[in-house]
């Protein structure tokens, strides 16, 4: 019996997969039962085209089994089986694909899909077996031959027996050594396991023989064991189920059995899509955001099967970023893999597919906020951030796609409210899409800046994520609006008589304003008379387009960086704190500083920023109490 040789670049090419393109052994039960399945898939196949076949799907199965005592385990299946010269060219010839030539050669015509690669995956079997041993009868064939390797060394084929067509695979498994543990391969939870993580949804039986407890006859109390077998995959995944067979109970249950969540979802989308591209999807809008949604740790992607076998626990590529909280799976029976089902060509199918559900989703949270807007901002308070950060995010690529779904709070509905809702009360005056910007909303209500606009009648939008401002200033418009912070140095808002009195005061008063200034040095870049103040004695606004929120956040940022926000210091010459400001100017300049300082770091506080010097601050407060 004459030991054959692989090709020099297959035996390269076996050394690199065993021991570097799996991350996981378990993987080669599912490549081997991926096999198994496909080669039922071919028999039936033929039975579709050959008359004198008979597919009864009854006949056909996988079976596992574990010897523990000779340390071999046994993958049998009842499909097409391999001549001879199949399993030269199949197994000979690394990456030769027999189910992928089959495939190609009957294209055109109707049956199953033929998604295996027999020649890559198999090889797998090497990172767990010494020996490989298959065993194959072809269908329509007299003749068994047996095919064996140790691994890159080379293999033997020889003439076997056995009765029935099909494919027996037999790995004897390696030893344990202090790194690895190879008896898991070996043990019935392990591989009912692995099993039902990648192989659940063959759609033929995978079947046991698994061990089980029983009362002995006569008796009470005594038990014995026995075995029997045991059907381990469920066959029929949900998402291949019409959707009118469905309840939404089963979509919950699909949801806690993969694990997806420990809450229910808001909503689900199932998509049977056959069009450029055939795939069936089932994603969920959880309700709740996972423990550590908003931390680096956290993987977004969606489970991916090709054929009912699963290739990636999480495919990020499947789901943009601003759509990560969305869980899920696709299953599809035309994308492209490569040397194997571990590693995706990213290729137009998997963009279609990816283009896809990002439309779906988009669509489906569009319904979601027009018919059950409860829900909404349920899911919004959850994820709302996410969104916004999505609008942000380069360079606001995304925010077309987003900006519909934005909600913020409204200070005349007290509730949340999209951009679309405040553009359309607008009243016909009104220029700008105003915001104000905060840590809470009680504390964004009480800022004197607000005072103007909302005395003209103007809404105003509640920014107090720290992520809000970013994303608006990406944003820039919304319906030809311009968005406009309260703290603008210009609030657009035409001027009445009070307005052009305050001009006229300022005018009349440019000294006093211009020695405040002095007094403050750099750290303001003017001081006028304020126009939005009507009860509060001083307040800070911007010029330019970083305001004082924007500057609080940044600075917060661990690079620490030195962000100042060019402020205005406005007073209210209604006040009466304007006309002590008046008389200290006129009579004394030390009275005169202490106000000015004191009026500065009170602004200050109004806007949450830290007073440069407490002790001094509080000295000057002690000053005017004496």
């Amino acid at each position: 019996m004459a030991k054959k040789q692989f090709k020099a670049e297959s035996k390269r090419l076996l050394e690199m997969m065993i021991n570097s393109i799996y991350t996981q052994r378990e993987i080669f039960l599912r490549e081997l039962i991926s096999n198994s399945s496909d080669a039922i898939d071919k028999m039936y196949y033929k039975a579709l085209t050959d008359e004198s076949l008979v597919f009864n799907k009854e006949d056909y199965y996988i079976k596992l089994s574990a010897d523990k005592a000779n340390r071999t385990l046994t993958i049998t299946d009842t499909g097409i089986g391999m001549s001879k010269e199949e399993l030269e060219n199949n197994l000979g010839v690394i990456a030769k694909s027999g189910s992928l030539a089959f495939k190609k050669e009957n294209e055109s015509k109707d049956g199953h899909n033929i998604i295996g690669q027999f020649g890559v995956g198999f090889y797998a079997a090497f990172m767990v077996a010494d020996v490989v041993t298959v065993i194959s009868k072809a269908q329509g064939s007299d003749e068994a031959f047996k095919w064996e390797s140790k691994g890159a060394d080379g293999y033997t084929i020889v003439p076997a027996e056995k009765d029935s067509v099909g494919t027996e695979i037999t790995l004897k498994i390696k030893e344990n050594t202090e790194d690895d543990n190879y008896d898991e391969y070996l043990e019935e939870y392990r591989l009912k396991a692995i099993v039902k993580k990648y192989s659940d949804f063959i759609r033929y039986p995978i079947k046991m023989d698994t061990k089980s407890q029983r009362l002995k006859e006569d008796s009470e109390d005594e038990f014995e064991e026995y075995q029997e077998e045991q059907t381990v995959n469920s066959m029929v995944p949900i998402w291949r189920k019409n959707k009118s067979e469905l309840t939404q109970e089963d979509y919950d249950n699909f949801y806690a059995e993969k694990r997806y969540g420990f809450d229910k979802p808001l909503k689900h989308i199932h998509i049977s899509a056959d069009g450029a591209v055939v795939y069936q999807a089932i994603l969920f809008i959880p309700e709740s955001t996972p423990f550590d949604y908003y931390t680096k740790e956290y993987e977004k992607g969606l489970e991916l099967y090709s054929n009912g076998v699963l290739i990636m626990n999480k495919c990020s590529d499947l789901l943009p970023d601003y759509f990560g909280f969305v869980k899920g799976m696709v299953d599809s029976e035309d994308l492209s893999l490569n040397i194997s089902r571990e590693m995706l060509q990213h290729d137009r199918q998997l963009t279609l597919i990816a283009k896809n559900i990002k439309n779906k989703i988009k669509s489906q949270l569009q319904s979601l906020l027009k018919d059950e807007r409860e829900k909404y901002e349920k899911f919004y308070n959850a994820f709302g951030r996410q969104l916004k950060f999505g609008v942000y995010n380069e360079y606001g690529m995304h925010k077309d796609v987003l900006q519909d779904l934005l909600m913020f709070t409204s200070s005349k509905e007290k509730k949340l409210v999209t951009l679309d809702e405040y553009v359309a009360a607008m009243p016909e005056d009104q220029k700008y899409i105003y915001y104000a910007s905060g840590p809470s909303i009680e504390r964004i209500e009480k800022l004197p800046q607000t005072e103007m606009v909302s005395d003209k009648g103007y809404e105003i939008l509640y920014f107090t994520d720290d992520i809000d401002e970013f994303a608006i200033k990406m944003l820039m418009t919304y319906k030809e609006k311009e968005f406009k912070s309260v703290s603008s140095g210009d609030l657009g808002i035409e001027p009445d008589a009070e307005d052009k009195q305050t001009e006229e005061e300022e005018n009349d008063n440019k000294a006093l304003f211009e020695s405040m200034k002095g007094i403050l040095a750099d750290k303001v870049k003017n001081v006028r008379a304020s126009k939005r103040l009507k009860s509060h004695p001083v307040c800070l606004s911007t010029e330019g387009e970083v305001t004082i929120e924007m500057e609080k956040i940044l600075k917060a940022m661990p690079n620490g960086q030195d962000v100042q926000a060019d402020k205005v210091l406005e007073i209210n010459i209604n006040h009466e704190v304007f006309q002590s400001l008046k008389d200290a100017f006129e009579k004394d300049q030390d009275k005169l500083n202490l106000y000015t300082n004191l009026l500065y770091n009170q602004a200050l506080l109004i806007e949450g920023l830290q007073v440069n010097d407490p002790v001094e601050f509080t000295n000057n407060i002690c000053k005017i109490m004496v």
